[in-house]
């Protein structure tokens, strides 16, 4: 099977109509995904739970959230998510299932440099963000310790970096 070809503006949008493109691109990137990941010898259940945890990463967070271009990396914007936005999105955070979030967002930039869609630069900043397991685990802890005002001043020690 040959893969589809994407670019970048595949997945740029700025209406519903291009936003439900742009999901469906998303699909499809997903599908050739899964499939890289068996070659990169992962069953196949370990393969659906990575695009599984991906697509949530990527639908949920980066198009509906960001309401940015999953192919135009911006630094700082996983460290968004495992710092913050998994946090107060997640009825019960926890740093296990924040940690297979992770794994998966690192597997998928790997495919995404296979491709040549991103750079090593940005592959190696990816890698950066994922592994910050720590800081992730004391986000989540002291977000349980929040008391009366502090979640404005939890929220700024993680800020949304948007450029």
């Amino acid at each position: 099977m040959t893969g589809i070809l994407f670019e970048y503006e595949d997945f740029d949008f700025s209406n519903i109509e291009e936003e439900l493109k742009v999901v469906e691109q998303c699909q499809k990137l997903l599908q050739q995904f899964y499939i890289w990941l068996q070659k990169q010898d992962k069953t196949p259940e370990k393969a659906s739970e990575l695009c599984y945890r991906t697509d949530y990463y990527l639908r949920d967070y980066l198009l509906d959230f960001m309401q940015s271009n999953l192919l135009r990396y911006q630094s700082g914007q996983i460290r968004y998510f495992g710092g913050n936005w998994y946090i107060t999105h997640s009825p019960e955070p926890d740093i296990e299932i924040l940690n297979c979030h992770l794994e998966a967002i690192t597997c998928f930039y790997l495919y995404l440099q296979s491709l040549n869609l991103i750079s090593l630069a940005e592959l190696d900043q990816i890698e950066k963000e994922t592994s910050e397991t720590e800081y992730y685990r004391q986000r989540i802890r002291s977000f349980f310790t929040i008391l009366g005002e502090g979640f404005d001043v939890w929220d700024m020690e993680c800020p949304l970096m948007k450029e």
